[in-house]
């Protein structure tokens, strides 16, 4: 097997781990986003990831993944987890594939949470630790949006395209 298609794979066997947990338990392991940084870093080295990106490409699009998506988790409208996996795609991908995986999540997320609104009889008032009422959306245990699932969605739907048609060398 060529490094080009151990990169691939090892490029979908993180996203698809990271959707399965973020699916299960709205949580991604830190030990998973490390696992998936350090891989896409080894892929650079050997310009062996999705998109043939070298290591200073990578470590610049995963700073701009961080970056980018840092605000919204300081202002708690995202999970930590969200942003750093955000960071390791931009390892993987590049800041060229960052935006267009940004928007495609958002709508994803957008439709996910439009399909509970109307799929369920969702809890939608929440006390929190400080005593305030907090809006939301909740089905069973499970809070939110799995943002994380969102983002590495479209990026393996990308990849197995690209494999498909042949496209990605």
């Amino acid at each position: 097997m060529t490094l080009y298609v151990l990169g691939c794979l090892a490029f979908g066997a993180w996203a698809a781990a990271v959707a399965v947990c973020d699916v299960r338990s709205r949580r991604v392991p830190n030990a998973l986003v490390l696992a998936g940084f350090v891989a896409a870093l080894a892929a650079a080295c050997a310009r062996a990831g999705p998109l043939h990106i070298d290591l200073g490409a990578a470590l610049v699009a995963a700073a701009l993944g961080f970056v980018a998506l840092l605000p919204f988790y300081l202002l708690r409208v995202m999970g930590a987890a969200d942003v750093k996996v955000f960071a390791v795609l931009g390892a993987w991908c590049g800041k060229e594939a960052l935006i267009a995986l940004w928007l495609v999540a958002s709508v994803a997320a957008l439709v996910h949470v439009l399909a509970l609104l109307i799929a369920t009889r969702a809890r939608r008032a929440h006390t929190s630790s400080d005593g305030r009422r907090a809006r939301v959306i909740a089905v069973g245990a499970r809070r939110g949006t799995p943002f994380a699932t969102c983002l590495t969605a479209p990026a393996l739907a990308w990849l197995v395209l690209q494999l498909v048609a042949g496209g990605v060398r």
